[in-house]
Parts: C-alpha cells; sequence; structure tokens
C-alpha cells in the first residue's frame, strides 16, 4: 500500500506475543476530530484516524466499499485472545496509515527490503523471499483510501457452550442481549454469528479485503473466518443519500452525525454501561436478501407505498422535498393514511417506536445467482439474484434500539414479500483505542 507519509523504519516481522508493543513512530491523527465521536481525515489525506476516542468506521463519513468478516475463536486461552488483539491493534494501525502490517530489518547482509519483506545481498542479486511474507502485497502503489477497520465482540467472547472460557463471563454488558427469532427470520448457520467481528471500509474493494485478509493471516491458530460479506454502495456528491439496489435513497431518516448530542444519546454508551463499553456502541448486522425479481414486476406506485417514499426525490410520500419530517397524521380526501400504515417508513420511524432510534450504515451487496422457489404466488422457481442489504446498525442499547424497532416490522412492514433475513450476528464494539493500548483492552483489565 502506499503510504501518504513518511516512510517508517522496518524493524520486524510482528509475532504472536501476549504483550503490546506499540508501534513507534506512527501518526494518530486523533487531533483531526472536528468534534467527539466524528473521525475524518486530514486534509488533503486518504487517511482516517484509528486511535481516538472511538472506533472508526462508525460515524466515519460512509466509504464505498466494505468488507466484514466473523471470525470463531478457536483457543481457550485467554492469553491467545489477548495476544491476537494486540497483534491485530498493531497491524490495523499500520494498515490504516498505508503501511505493511508489520516492520522489517532485513538480515545483514542484505540489500534493502521491498513490501514483502524480500532483500537482496547485492544490487544485481534476485530478492530471496522472507518467511512468512510480512504483507500479501496487493495493496502496494494504492492509497489507503480512507480505510477504517471497526472490531466488535460476539457473545461468544463471554461464554459458549456453558463455559467461561476467558474469565469474561461477568464482564458481559446487560444490554448486550441475545437477539430473539423475530418473524420471517430464515437465518443459516454459516452465515450467522461470531465470536469476533471485523468490519473493514475502504473507497477501495481490494483495500478493503487486503485488510481483513491480512488480519486473518494473523489470526492463524487462534481464531477463523466464520463468515464474511462484501459490500457496495455508490459514489454521490456531499450532502446526497446514496440509493440502495432497490433504487430507493437510504439513510434519509438518520441521526445527524455531526451532532454529537444526538449520537450521544443514540449511537454512544454512557455511564449506565460497564467501564470498557463506555464510549463504544453496539452493532447489529444482517444479511438480508431481496427478491429483486419480484420487484422488478411491481409498478412505481406499489413500490412508492411499500417504502413510503417517492422514488426519485426521495421524499416522503405526498410531498417534494427529500429531508420533509413525515406526517404520518396525513390522510387523502378517502380519509386514508397518505403514508401506508405499513409502510415501510412509518414503522421504521421514531414516533412509532416510542422515540427508539439508531444509526444505519447499510451497503448492498450481489453474490451473484442461486436457486429458488418463490414464498409468493405464483410460486415461481428457478434462478434468483442472491443480492440485496447488507443491514449495518449501531445504538447505545439493542433493547432500546434494532430490536424495539424490528419487532413490529417483522410483523407488519409492507417490504418483508420482497426482504428475508438470511445471516447476520451482534456485537459489542468497545470505544476507541488510545497509544500504546490494545484492542479491547479495559475488558481484560
Amino acid at each position: 500500500m502506499k503510504d501518504d507519509g513518511p516512510q517508517a523504519t522496518r524493524r520486524g516481522f510482528l509475532g504472536k506475543t501476549a504483550g503490546l508493543v506499540a508501534v513507534a513512530g506512527l501518526a494518530t491523527n486523533a487531533e483531526a476530530r472536528e468534534q467527539p465521536g466524528e473521525a475524518r481525515a486530514e486534509a488533503g489525506s486518504s487517511r482516517e484516524p484509528f486511535y481516538g476516542p472511538y472506533q472508526g468506521g462508525i460515524l466515519t463519513p460512509q466509504q464505498s466499499h466494505s468488507y466484514f468478516a466473523a471470525f470463531d475463536l478457536i483457543t481457550n486461552k485467554r492469553d491467545d485472545l489477548i495476544a491476537l488483539l494486540g497483534d491485530w491493534t498493531d497491524a490495523s494501525a499500520r494498515m490504516t496509515q498505508g503501511l505493511p502490517i508489520a516492520p522489517f530489518d532485513p538480515p545483514a547482509p542484505s540489500g534493502p527490503a521491498n513490501a514483502y519483506g524480500q532483500t537482496a545481498n547485492a544490487a544485481d542479486d534476485p530478492p530471496a523471499p522472507a518467511t512468512p511474507a510480512i504483507d500479501t502485497g496487493e495493496t502496494d502503489g494504492l492509497t489507503t483510501a480512507r480505510l477504517t477497520l471497526t472490531f466488535g465482540f460476539g457473545p461468544g467472547v463471554f461464554g459458549k457452550d456453558g463455559k467461561d472460557r476467558y474469565g469474561l463471563a461477568d464482564r458481559r454488558p446487560e444490554a448486550f442481549v441475545d437477539l430473539p427469532h423475530f418473524v420471517g427470520d430464515e437465518l443459516v448457520e454459516a452465515h450467522t454469528g461470531g465470536d469476533l467481528s471485523v468490519q473493514a471500509c475502504a473507497d477501495d474493494p481490494q483495500v478493503a479485503f487486503h485488510a481483513v485478509r491480512q488480519l486473518a493471516r494473523l489470526a492463524d491458530g487462534t481464531a477463523q473466518i466464520r463468515w464474511t460479506q462484501t459490500g457496495f454502495m455508490p459514489r454521490f456528491g456531499a450532502g446526497q443519500t446514496p440509493r440502495n439496489i432497490m433504487g430507493f435513497k437510504d439513510g434519509t431518516n438518520n441521526p445527524a452525525i455531526r451532532d454529537a448530542g444526538a449520537m450521544d444519546k443514540v449511537v454512544w454508551v454512557g455511564g449506565e454501561g460497564p467501564a470498557w463499553m463506555r464510549g463504544g456502541s453496539y452493532l447489529v448486522a444482517r444479511r438480508i436478501r431481496i427478491a429483486l425479481e419480484h420487484w422488478d414486476r411491481m409498478n412505481l406506485g406499489f413500490q412508492e407505498q411499500t417504502v413510503g417514499r417517492h422514488k426519485a426525490s426521495g421524499a416522503p410520500v405526498g410531498l417534494n422535498h427529500e429531508f420533509a419530517p413525515l406526517d404520518l397524521d396525513a390522510k387523502d380526501k378517502d380519509g386514508n393514511y397518505v403514508i401506508a400504515e405499513n409502510a415501510h417508513v412509518r414503522l421504521a420511524a421514531a414516533a412509532s417506536n416510542g422515540g427508539a432510534q439508531i444509526l444505519r450504515r447499510p451497503y448492498s451487496y450481489n453474490d451473484g445467482v442461486n436457486f429458488t422457489a418463490e414464498r409468493w404466488p405464483p410460486w415461481r422457481q428457478g434462478m434468483e439474484y442472491d443480492a440485496g442489504l447488507f443491514f449495518l446498525s449501531y445504538q447505545r442499547d439493542p433493547r432500546t434500539g434494532f430490536i424495539r424497532i424490528f419487532e413490529n416490522m417483522a410483523k407488519l412492514d409492507m417490504m418483508n414479500q420482497f426482504a428475508t433475513h438470511v445471516g447476520g450476528g451482534h456485537f459489542a464494539c468497545p470505544a476507541g483505542i488510545r497509544q500504546n493500548e490494545f484492542l479491547g483492552q479495559r475488558l481484560f483489565a
């Protein structure tokens, strides 16, 4: 990966150790945050801060590509988990700054090392491969593309199969409850759950994949990938809301990420949570398959009634401006609600859920096609896009956030005839990482 700043000295391949050795001389950019919670790139830079009070990738202006991975821990040793988190911290701090995952100190007498950890004894000698290679190298020459890495702990960190593997059972937050089974859920076990989560977001898909690939390499022997999901979103100009794969603007009614008070209320865990989670957030991830063939056969008016917004403008049905407040009481001349009683936006609105809000950070996905049988008349069978929405939501408390909102939506939302939840998980994403600290360190204190 191309470094956007001064090159650091390569000093040796990152090893598996129980302690954390801070990466010396690495810029943090924590001071670049204009306000609490807003992760912002330096002016003229493609770098996003890694260290700071909050994890990047939550309030960061959304990048165009995502690579999400859930891992299963395959060790029962607490020290192994701590060592992995330390290694991930060092590697992530470097990758977000455009550096290989570890410094490299070539053995003497050797020439300078390249990005793959190869050295030459003399100018005319071919490079000799280092073992293991420092970095897989597919981002060599690329910028960091605003890479962020966001980490979470799944329920299995606090106990699994009746075992408290890491002595953390009493550290599980009260708010971090198991998600209930919602009406219509068809969750596939192989694409659901996980002990650890990593989401890489970047404006280049290769940069995002590269980051998760390096972290998976470092996890060898401690954790293994359970499932992954790629995501994408179109690039729109400043102030414009992106469209999802159904063609509608997605995120219009999100709370403003620049409003620190709103973020404290909706996103960040406060004094009600354990010390290690204060300044963190709870992530609910859902892989939602959309029956695009069925959706595409619907006329525009029906699509707009289903969503509750006009497709072209994004405005609430009956209005002209995208950001016009929802008028859930408005009725037409026949006494019917202008925004249908089971429209998606009505059921998702804070006014319909006792004020409950979440911060949505979704991506569309397209994983090709596969065979399917429709759940609705005329019961067609055949090939269908395996595509839809990778829904990501952050909240201060999932009980009063996603669970509160989705319980009614799962039963009543008109969108359910097109959408099926087929995978996902929920994770406790701890507060941001300070210099000389490893990811989640306060959990183990």
